[in-house]
C-alpha cells in the first residue's frame, strides 16, 4: 500500500484515479472470491440405523439396495400396546415400525471426562454427538487433543426432546444435571466444551430441514473466517411415543412400514434416528494442509416458504427459489447438476410439489439424453428428520466417491399426480453409473422443514488428487495407537488389524503417519514397526496373547514407557 501512495503522488489526477479504481476492482474480486470459496468435507462420522457406524457400512447399505426399517424396539415402548389402525383412536398410532439406533444405551463417560451420575441425565442425543463429532474429527486427520483453542465451529442440527420429557415427567427424579443434559444449545456447546473450541458454537432447530440448514451456516462461517475449521451435523432419537402418536393423528405416517417416495402408493413416512457429523475446511486450507478431501460444497442457500397453503404445506415456488439461489450462489449452471438428492419423504403432497420445483429449476436446458437422476435415502432409512439433510449428503458423498448412484427403493408405479411425460427426470431404481468425466460431476441435496424453512446444498466431487511427494523409502515403518484403557486398546488393535487385512494394496506409509498425527493421545499405547502391511495383516501375528495384555506387538504405556524403551515379551504358559 505504501509503494502504491508513493506512486500516485507522482501521477496526475486521471491517472491516480484509474489506479485506484484498479485497486477498488482488484479488492471486490478478492472478496467475491472468499464469498465463493468452495468447502472442503475432509471427514464424517455416523450412527445409523441397521448397526452402520462408519461410511464403509452405510455404502454396504445403499449400493446393496438394503432397506434399515423394522419393528419398533419392545426397549422403546410396547408397539402392541400403542397399535390401532384407526387413526382417530385416543392415544393410539397406526404404525408398528420405524428405523433405529441399537444400542442407544452404552456410553463411555469417563471418556468424555463426565461422571457417571452426569451421564445418567444426558440426553442419548448428546452422548452420541459426542462419540460422533470424535470420530469425525479423526476420520478428517485432525487429532481431537490437538484443537484445544483453535478457530473450530461446532453446528448441530436438534429438535427432539423426548429424553427430557421422559426425566422431567418424575418430579423428585430432577437433578442438577437435567438442564445441562437436555438442553438442545448444550448438544453443540458440550462438544466445544470438551475439545476446547472457540469458533461458533449453535444447535440449529428448523425441523426436518436443521442439519442441512446447519451445514449451510457452518460454510459461510468458514467463508467469513469465523472459524477455520467446523462440525456440522445433526441428530435424532425416537425415544417415547409422544411424536409417533402426534404424527398418526396428522397422518403423515406410512401404515405399511415403507417409504415409497414419489410411488403412486405414497401414504407417509417411517420415522428414523441417528448421528452424522462431517468435518469442513475452506478448500484452499485443506490442499494447502494435504488433506483427504472427499467432496466440495460449491454453493449453499437457505429460505422460507412464508404464507403458503398451511402452515406445515410445502411451497413449490419457495423450492425453486432456494436452489436457484444455490446455483447463484456457487456459480453452477442448472443442467450442471446431474443428481438430485431430494427431501423426498413420501408423502402424497409433498412429493409432487417437490418433483415439479426440481423439473422447473433443474429442467432447464438439459440435453435430452442427460436426464436428471432424483432420489431420497429415506427409502433406506426412514425420515432421521433434524439428522436427515446430511445424512442425504453423506450419500451423495459416496456416491462421488464410488462412481455410482445407489438405488432408489419401493418404486414401482409413478405418482400419477407427477407430469413425468414433460420432466426431463429419471428415478434410478438399479445402482447406476456416475462415471468421471470430461464434466464435473454435481449434486444437489434438498431439505425442507415443517416449520417451512428450505435448504439446498450444492456438492461437486474432489478435486483431482495430487501426486504424491518423492521421499526416501523407509525400510520400516511405525505405527503407534493408543487409548484410556489395556482393554479399549486392545480393541482398537483388532479393528485396526482387521482393517489391513482386508487392503492389500494398502499404503502403509500413509496408514502410519495418519495413525500417528491425526489420532489423539492417551495413557495405553502400542508401537509396531514393519516393513510392509503384510506383517500387521497377517493372522499369525495376534497382538495379544490369550492370558495376558502383552504378545508380538511391542506394548507401551505411561506408567513403562520412562523405565523400558523396548517391546514387552509374554511369558505365560497356556494351560492344558
Amino acid at each position: 500500500m505504501t509503494e502504491i501512495a508513493d506512486r500516485a503522488d507522482n501521477l496526475s489526477p486521471l491517472k491516480r484515479a484509474v489506479l485506484e479504481i484498479r485497486e477498488l476492482r482488484s479488492r471486490i474480486d478478492e472478496a467475491e472470491r472468499a464469498r465463493r470459496e468452495p468447502i472442503a468435507i475432509v471427514g464424517m462420522g455416523m450412527r445409523l440405523p441397521g448397526g452402520i457406524s462408519d461410511p464403509e457400512a452405510f455404502w454396504d447399505l445403499l449400493r446393496d439396495g438394503t432397506e434399515a426399517i423394522g419393528p419398533i424396539p419392545p426397549e422403546r415402548w410396547d408397539a402392541e400396546a400403542f397399535y390401532d389402525p384407526d387413526p382417530e383412536a385416543p392415544g393410539k398410532m397406526y404404525t408398528r415400525h420405524g428405523a433405529f439406533v441399537d444400542p442407544v444405551d452404552q456410553f463411555d463417560p469417563q471418556f468424555f471426562g463426565i461422571s457417571p451420575r452426569e451421564a445418567a441425565s444426558m440426553d442419548p442425543q448428546q452422548r452420541l454427538l459426542l462419540e460422533t463429532a470424535w470420530e469425525a474429527l479423526e476420520r478428517a486427520g485432525q487429532a481431537p487433543d490437538k484443537l484445544n483453542g483453535s478457530q473450530t465451529g461446532v453446528f448441530i442440527g436438534i429438535a427432539n426432546s423426548d429424553y427430557f420429557r421422559m426425566l422431567a415427567s418424575d418430579l423428585a427424579a430432577i437433578d442438577v444435571y437435567l438442564a445441562t443434559g437436555n438442553t438442545l444449545s448444550v448438544a453443540a456447546g458440550r462438544i466445544s466444551y470438551l475439545l476446547g473450541l472457540h469458533g461458533p458454537s449453535m444447535a440449529i432447530d428448523t425441523a426436518c430441514s436443521s442439519s442441512l440448514v446447519a451445514v449451510h451456516l457452518a460454510a459461510q462461517s468458514l467463508r467469513s473466517h469465523e472459524c477455520d475449521l467446523a462440525l456440522a451435523g445433526g441428530v435424532n432419537l425416537i425415544l417415547s411415543p409422544e411424536a409417533n402418536i402426534n404424527f398418526s393423528k396428522a397422518q403423515m405416517m406410512a401404515r405399511d412400514g415403507h417409504c415409497k417416495t414419489f410411488d403412486a402408493a405414497a401414504d407417509g413416512y417411517v420415522r428414523g434416528e441417528g448421528c452424522a457429523v462431517i468435518v469442513l475446511k475452506r478448500l484452499s486450507d485443506a490442499l494447502a494442509s494435504g488433506d483427504n478431501i472427499l467432496a466440495v460444497i460449491r454453493g449453499s442457500a437457505v429460505n422460507q416458504d412464508g404464507r403458503s397453503s398451511g402452515l406445515t404445506a410445502p411451497n413449490g415456488p419457495a423450492q425453486e427459489a432456494v436452489i436457484r439461489t444455490a446455483l447463484a450462489n456457487g456459480g453452477i449452471a442448472s443442467h450442471e447438476v446431474s443428481y438430485v438428492e431430494a427431501h423426498g419423504t413420501g408423502t402424497p403432497l409433498g412429493d409432487p410439489i417437490e418433483i415439479q420445483a426440481l423439473g422447473a429449476v433443474l429442467g432447464a436446458d438439459r440435453p435430452a439424453d442427460r436426464p436428471l437422476l432424483v432420489g431420497s435415502v429415506k427409502t433406506n432409512v426412514g425420515h432421521l428428520e433434524s439428522a436427515a439433510g446430511v445424512v442425504g449428503l453423506i450419500k451423495v458423498v459416496l456416491a462421488l466417491h464410488h462412481s455410482q448412484i445407489p438405488p432408489h427403493l419401493h418404486f414401482r408405479t409413478p405418482n400419477p399426480h407427477i407430469p413425468w411425460n414433460t420432466l426431463p427426470i429419471t428415478i434410478p431404481t438399479a445402482l447406476t453409473p456416475w462415471p468421471v468425466g470430461e464434466r464435473r460431476r454435481i449434486a444437489g441435496i434438498s431439505s425442507f422443514g415443517f416449520s417451512g424453512t428450505n435448504a439446498h446444498v450444492l456438492i461437486e466431487e474432489a478435486p483431482a488428487a495430487r501426486e504424491p511427494v518423492a521421499s526416501d523409502a523407509r525400510p520400516l515403518q511405525l505405527l503407534t495407537l493408543s487409548a484410556k484403557s489395556a482393554a479399549a486398546l486392545r480393541v482398537l488393535a483388532l479393528r485396526y488389524q482387521n482393517w489391513i487385512a482386508q487392503r492389500p494394496d494398502l499404503a502403509l506409509a500413509d496408514l502410519c503417519h495418519t495413525a500417528n498425527v491425526g489420532r489423539a493421545q492417551f495413557e495405553q499405547r502400542l508401537a509396531i514397526t514393519a516393513a510392509d502391511s503384510g506383517v500387521l495383516q497377517d493372522p499369525v501375528q495376534r497382538p495379544w496373547c490369550d492370558l495376558c495384555w502383552h504378545g508380538p506387538w511391542p506394548l507401551y504405556s505411561s506408567a513403562n514407557l520412562p523405565k523400558r524403551n523396548r517391546p514387552l515379551r509374554c511369558t505365560a504358559t497356556k494351560p492344558d
